[in-house]
């Protein structure tokens, strides 16, 4: 129960991180999302530790453990590699352009497919109704949360963002949007 809090104040940290971003309400709330990361990384480990005796029991673990590992890079890829770090990271701009390239031509929020992924993963590997209840309700949340950027807070930082959603589907992947996402990854044509 105390983890699912966690991870609960968790997202409620990144929903008040994006409406600050387009309220601009206190500078102190620009931490608001490493906050929300720390609690829900914190959540995830007490519930690895909780559930330690449950780990390698049977050897479909491995698998479980290769493909949380692989959800886990492509997310971590996808946040803070994918993107033009400066200017997404560093630089304060009210209407700067959303980056529809690469990973974020296969849809507007590729994360959530890789976050669903990885606690999927973690869910199997945990093999307790708290783990499961706990990785459904943080892949909800996320869900909800990617649903409130698309709708509140990412028209309003992004002066393209609108033109992105026209040509970029939301969560699910079209074929269009998979070749897109080929030809424009890094370099991609460039030898």
């Amino acid at each position: 129960m105390f983890a699912l809090c966690l991870g609960c104040l968790g997202f409620f940290c990144y929903f008040l991180y994006d409406y600050n971003s387009v309220r601009k309400i206190a500078g102190w709330m620009g931490t608001l999302f490493m906050t929300g990361s720390v609690l829900l990384a914190a959540a995830t480990l007490i519930l690895f530790w909780k559930n330690r005796k449950a780990l390698f029991l049977v050897p479909a673990d491995g698998i479980w453990i290769a493909g949380g590992a692989f959800f886990l890079c492509l997310l971590v890829y996808t946040l803070f590699f994918a993107l033009p770090f400066e200017t997404t990271y560093v630089k304060e701009s009210r209407y700067r352009e959303a980056y529809t390239e690469g990973i974020y031509a296969l849809c507007r929020h590729p994360g959530v497919l890789w976050f669903g992924g990885f606690y999927l993963c973690a869910a199997a590997l945990w093999k307790s109704a708290e783990g499961t209840v706990f990785a459904a309700a943080v892949t909800a949340l996320n869900i909800l949360y990617v649903l409130f950027q698309d709708w509140y807070s990412f028209p309003r930082t992004f002066s393209n963002y609108e033109e992105y959603k026209r040509s970029t589907p939301f969560l699910i992947p079209s074929r269009g949007s998979i070749l897109r996402c080929r030809n424009t990854w890094r370099g991609a044509g460039k030898k």
